[in-house]
C-alpha cells in the first residue's frame, strides 16, 4: 500500500514523499505510527538524512545500493535518508548509502537544486498529507 507524506521545510517549501510498504512493511508501519515528528536534517553528498527519528527497526530487506529519489530508513542511525544523487562512497553512477538501508518509498515532488541548498541542522517535520 502507498502512503503520501509531506516534509515541511519551515518558511521555505514542502516536498512530497510516497511511502510504499511493499519492500519494508514493518519499517513503513513503524514510521507511519509515529507521525508527525520534527528532526534535524543534514547532507552527505547528494543525500539528506535526519537526526534520530522516534522509530527503532532492524534491517528489513536492506539494500547496499539505492536508486535515484529513493527514501530509506537507516537502522544504525535511526534516520530517514532522501537520496537525490551520488554519495561520497559510491562509484560513478551509483548511489551507495553508508551502510545498508530499508527502502521505504520515493521522493515525488521537488527539485535537486532545492535539496542541495538545504542547511545542515535545519529542523523539518514529517507528517501525513491531508
Amino acid at each position: 500500500m502507498k502512503y503520501n507524506i509531506i516534509v515541511d521545510f519551515p518558511k521555505i517549501k514542502t516536498i512530497d514523499l510516497e511511502l510504499d510498504d511493499n519492500i519494508s512493511p514493518n519499517t513503513v508501519k513503524s514510521i507511519l505510527d509515529r507521525l508527525p515528528f520534527t528532526v534535524a536534517i543534514n547532507s552527505w553528498g547528494e543525500e539528506l538524512y535526519t537526526s534520530e527519528i522516534p522509530v527503532v527497526v532492524k534491517e528489513e530487506n536492506a539494500k547496499s545500493l539505492v536508486e535515484l529519489m529513493d527514501v530509506a530508513y537507516w537502522p544504525p542511525g535511526k534516520a530517514i535518508c532522501l537520496f537525490f544523487g551520488p554519495t561520497p562512497i559510491g562509484k560513478k553512477d551509483e548511489i551507495k548509502p553508508y551502510s545498508p538501508v530499508n527502502i521505504i518509498g520515493k521522493i515525488k515532488t521537488t527539485d535537486k537544486k532545492f535539496l542541495k541548498d538545504i542547511s545542515d541542522g535545519m529542523k523539518v517535520t514529517f507528517r501525513t498529507a491531508n
